[in-house]
């Protein structure tokens, strides 16, 4: 008993060590920001510039001259940071372009509103931001305000199981539900700081950071409609150093959503963030061509979510050295439409199309983790991706149901075999090699209806290299 006790200690003090080594990282890369300078920054308010902040009027010309004038004194006095202050009002505007050096400082009780109409936003889709900063570096917003995206503005159908978002679809602009702008991005910018802010109702997805470096995230509220589609936390495309903590994010689809479109994602710390959501909580992929690695996730609160932890990799990317620590979590049917079986850890991949490949996943830790859920566990490799070196230490999973929506599937989607029909199991796996369970408690609700009483669902010839130690089932009267 000494021995297995310090055995768990061992490896709860690797995991400390791996999360206390990825902030130091973040530390070491980011201390060359201005941001963190000892000079006062400089300050211009939009209102020097004519901004009425009726929430009626446009006022994207007096935020855009501030910025400019902003960014050509951070210049002139080399490289001091300089903040643009926004009374309390509403400011209604089109896309904005955040320079260098340059930080949106948003009051208390002060709003910058997205507009919805298409000639809001840059001719290029892939520039549909309200706030948009390209090629920047040493930016920020923070302030206490909120930056809304008015995002139920773009819903032409409203739907209690999925709102339909097609708004600009019809001018010919672009074809589909995703035909909608983001609110804030960050693309190929370096030292980026998000704090103290919230960020309300986008359209689409709502912090996007694509191939930057040196990202700082903290003590921001993310919230957005429910029951719309694609309305993301945050996104994580192509980037690198990235530190998330103490955040609130309360959306309809995915929360913390690393992406490899074009390049590879390393180095993201994510600690203290609670978040509620109708897909995914943390979820890698599904956009997954290029490597994933040096990932931690600790002290993390998932609340009534479709799916908890989750890895969608379907392009062909390898995933690696990725610690899950200290988390509870709490996972519920949704409708069908919605990704997700209420799954607590998904780990899968497999190809996306027959153009596609299966990427391995490898050496991941699951530290100190309780859920409540209805759905099991779902652990799934592919004959040409398998998934090595699993290791579950002090998992405690209890299996109720509390919704009426329908469960029996295997939800593989996107792409691989879409959903299957699959009776409920405490572990369902497959092409796995090298799993270890040490400490690991399920227990079972007893209502004879559900006919719970498979812990672990395998093929012995697709899985192998299994150990248990101090493996725990039984069932629990409510």
């Amino acid at each position: 008993m000494k021995l297995q006790r310090k055995m768990i200690s061992i490896r709860f003090s690797f995991a400390v060590i791996v999360l206390s080594l990825a902030v130091q990282l973040y530390s070491a890369t980011s201390r060359f920001s201005i941001l963190e300078g000892s000079h006062e920054p400089l300050s211009f308010s939009v209102a020097q510039f004519g901004a009425t902040g009726d929430g009626v009027h446009y006022d994207t010309v007096a935020i855009q001259k501030a910025i400019d004038e902003c960014a050509a004194a951070v210049v002139s006095s080399r490289h001091r940071p300089c903040h643009v202050t926004f009374p309390p009002g509403k400011y209604l505007t089109a896309t904005v372009h955040l320079k260098s050096g340059v930080v949106l400082d948003i009051s208390r009780n002060a709003t910058v509103l997205g507009g919805p109409r298409l000639r809001d936003y840059p001719e290029e889709q892939s520039r549909w931001y309200v706030v948009l900063a390209e090629g920047a570096d040493d930016v920020g917003i923070t302030g206490g305000g909120e930056i809304n995206g008015q995002g139920l503005k773009f819903v032409q159908r409203f739907d209690e199981r999925k709102n339909v978002m097609v708004s600009w679809n019809q001018t010919g602009a672009c074809l589909g539900d995703e035909c909608r702008p983001r609110l804030v991005g960050f693309i190929g910018c370096r030292n980026v700081k998000i704090w103290n802010v919230s960020l309300i109702e986008p359209a689409l997805w709502c912090l996007h950071l694509v191939r930057s470096d040196r990202i700082s995230i903290h003590d921001v509220t993310i919230y957005g409609n429910f029951n719309s589609p694609n309305n993301d936390g945050i996104d994580i495309e192509d980037s690198n150093n990235t530190l998330i903590t103490r955040c609130h994010i309360d959306t309809g689809d995915d929360a913390i959503c690393p992406k490899s479109s074009t390049g590879p994602v390393h180095n993201l710390t994510a600690t203290n963030c609670w978040i509620r959501t109708k897909s995914c909580a943390i979820k890698l992929g599904s956009a997954s061509f290029y490597t994933f690695k040096n990932f931690v996730f600790d002290n993390i609160t998932i609340v009534e979510s479709h799916r908890g932890l989750g890895l969608q990799i379907r392009d062909g990317g390898n995933v690696s050295d990725i610690t899950f620590s200290n988390i509870n979590i709490s996972t519920r049917y949704y409708d069908p439409l919605w990704w997700g079986r209420a799954e607590p850890i998904y780990v899968t991949t497999c190809p996306r199309d027959a153009s596609s490949k299966a990427g391995f996943i490898s050496n991941m830790q699951f530290v100190n983790i309780t859920s409540t859920s209805e759905n099991g566990v779902f652990l799934s490799g592919y004959g040409g991706g398998l998934l090595s070196h699993l290791k579950f230490t002090n998992v405690n999973l209890t299996f109720k149901r509390w919704t009426n929506y329908s469960d029996g599937m295997l939800d593989y989607r996107p792409g691989c075999k879409d959903l299957v029909n699959h009776q409920t199991a405490g572990f369902m796996m497959e092409h796995i090699d090298g799993l270890e369970l040490e400490n690991v408690s399920m227990r079972w609700s007893k209502d004879p209806a559900l006919k719970w009483n498979n812990p672990l669902d395998f093929r012995p010839s697709t899985v192998n290299n299994i150990s248990l130690l101090n493996f725990l089932s039984k069932p629990f009267q409510e």
